[in-house]
């Protein structure tokens, strides 16, 4: 099992969407953490989050193709494999079809037939909830739902990806799995939760809370998911190392999937309030208007309706009210005991940290366009 101290190389390490928000993070702390390690990122295009360092070459590729992934691996020889890959949440389910599910098959046999020791797959919190949008102290005895009980697609074919990556686990013998279940990633470079609600606030919608803020949500910062998953390489490494034996359950990591957060759930508005009072924001509750679930709901039903019309994104719809007041919580416990995971960064170090660099990065496009 992990001891306190991390191995100092990696060996060779594939980061498969390494120019993306997780796996650009994912290159930094590897080299940060293991700077004997050689990286080599992989990704449809590597113009972005480029690291300036001789230990990382970078590598344009599809992971659907098959014989372009067959042979950059035969090319790198990856020890390691991290697969962050993952298309937009909104994409069409037939590009959810082809890159979640088939790319990762692809990535799997290539990774098999080249000698990768250790592959980690960078799943979703999400694959366990169902239609009833309820979410409390989940770990990771919970059941996948998939289909049409699933209320994503998107998180279907996580599911499916997932389920393959662990099936893989010991085929060969010596290739082994693992998945990193994160929850409400965020942090420097996020696209998906900061910059959404930095926008609402700047539209004066922070002045309205859906819900009475009884649910618990878990939000990750994104140095602590990251953090997750190079334990878990190194776990994998090290049981690889004392091939043929097999660790008990209660100590495996090959072949298992691990809840990552940051272990402090908090009510989803005082996260949301947390975030815009990082951003300047100074309103108090007496100035906030509680709006009913149920109103909000039907409000969003009617906005969604009238922009379809007119071809416009509403302000607020159905999955923002489900989401902003849902229970979504989760065990770490399995990740505590077996990776020796514990967040390195605290929830309101990790707002402080996202929301800073985000008002920095427009700060520095607005003086671009100024000029």
């Amino acid at each position: 099992m992990p001891g306190p101290n991390p191995i100092p190389s990696f060996g060779k390490v594939l980061v498969v969407g390494g120019c993306g928000f997780l796996g650009a993070h994912i290159v930094s702390l590897i080299l940060k953490r293991h700077p004997q390690s050689q990286v080599a990122v992989l990704d449809l295009r590597t113009t972005s989050n480029r690291h300036a360092s001789p230990s990382v070459s970078y590598h344009d590729g599809d992971i659907t193709d098959a014989s372009a992934m067959q042979a950059l691996f035969t090319q790198i020889k990856p020890d390691v494999v991290f697969h962050t890959a993952s298309p937009h949440f909104d994409a069409p389910s037939k590009i959810h079809d082809k890159v979640n599910v088939e790319g990762t098959d692809i990535l799997i046999k290539a990774a098999q037939d080249s000698g990768v020791k250790a592959f980690v797959y960078t799943s979703s919190a999400s694959l366990v909830i169902d239609a009833s949008m309820t979410v409390v102290n989940a770990d990771e005895t919970w059941p996948l739902i998939t289909g049409a009980a699933q209320p994503e697609y998107y998180t279907t074919t996580k599911a499916f990806a997932e389920t393959a990556v662990l099936a893989a686990n010991r085929t060969p013998s010596s290739f082994l799995t693992c998945a990193i279940r994160p929850s409400g990633i965020f942090g420097e470079g996020d696209v998906q939760l900061l910059p959404p609600m930095l926008s609402a606030c700047r539209k004066g919608q922070n002045k309205f809370q859906v819900g009475a803020n009884t649910n618990l949500s878990d939000f990750t910062y994104v140095e602590n998911v990251v953090y997750g998953h190079l334990l878990a390489a190194q776990a994998l490494l090290q049981t690889h190392a004392m091939l043929p034996t097999i660790p008990l359950d209660s100590e495996r990591v090959d072949g298992e999937p691990f809840f990552i957060t940051n272990g402090q759930p908090v009510y989803f508005w005082d996260f949301a309030r947390a975030v815009w009072h990082a951003a300047g924001d100074r309103k108090t509750l007496r100035d906030i208007w509680v709006l009913d679930r149920d109103f909000a709901m039907a409000v969003g039903t009617i906005l969604e309706n009238a922009c379809w019309l007119l071809g416009k994104k509403p302000n607020i719809n159905r999955k923002q009210v489900r989401y902003s007041t849902m229970d979504r919580y989760y065990n770490i416990d399995k990740a505590r005991k077996r990776l020796g995971y514990a967040p390195l960064v605290s929830l309101d170090e990790g707002i402080k940290r996202g929301v800073e660099a985000l008002l920095e990065k427009e700060r520095r496009e607005g003086e671009k366009k100024a000029q």
